[in-house]
């Protein structure tokens, strides 16, 4: 049986809530537009690419044409790589066009040139009227090494993307240039991480 006391705690608690809806509701009311958004996932902290992935998903369970283009580590055998090509490759393009981190290739050079196949293939699915939402993984590793022309990427971001298309691009060290221009950037701060302690990346974690 409540008491009188649980019954007007939980009167005050209805009453706040219905205020709140009724605050929210309000604003909800004013947002009825739509546009494609420019998306960044940025910061030191685990989850840029992920999060990525998980709006891939989200697409494709809406039956949304979408596309990933991975940089720089497009060699790995990840499990967002199979787990699209072996059962959504109707809906979803997955392009790795990445050889591993400019430690493992050692090669400037082909870091560039492998970048810039990366970004010719994102520009050509951007472009697509089919497609809806574009990941860029890790592009802004490729951007801080300078490796593509940021002004380049945030002309045609800007000028050149159809108005209804997303695009996301993840990484760390997001240049100024792409935030000024983006419609949502979330940073992922770093609070702690396994590998400081000796835990090698692992299957169905990192990768």
């Amino acid at each position: 049986m409540s008491t009188p006391e649980a019954l007007n705690t939980d009167a005050r608690h209805a009453s706040k809530m219905a205020k709140k809806k009724a605050a929210r509701d309000k604003i909800m009311a004013t947002k009825e537009g739509e546009k494609g958004l420019i998306i960044v996932h940025t910061g030191a902290g685990k989850g840029k690419s992920s999060s990525g992935f998980g709006m891939i998903l989200r697409c494709i369970a809406h039956q949304m044409p979408c596309a990933v283009v991975q940089f720089i580590k497009g060699a790995w055998d990840t499990g967002e790589r199979r787990m699209i090509e072996a059962h959504f490759a109707n809906l979803c393009q997955f392009h790795a066009m990445g050889e591993g981190f400019t430690w493992e290739t050692q090669d400037r050079a082909r870091d560039i040139a492998m970048a810039e196949k990366g970004w010719a293939k994102a520009k050509e699915l951007i472009l697509d009227p089919t497609i809806q939402l574009v990941l860029l993984d890790e592009i802004n590793i490729a951007l801080r090494y300078d490796y593509l022309d940021i002004t380049e990427v945030t002309a045609f971001l800007r000028d050149e993307k159809p108005p209804l298309t997303h695009v996301v691009l993840t990484g760390r060290n997001a240049k100024e240039d792409l935030i000024e221009i983006a419609d949502l950037v979330t940073e992922m701060t770093l609070i702690k991480h396994p590998f400081r302690s000796g835990i090698k990346a692992q299957k169905g974690v990192e990768f």
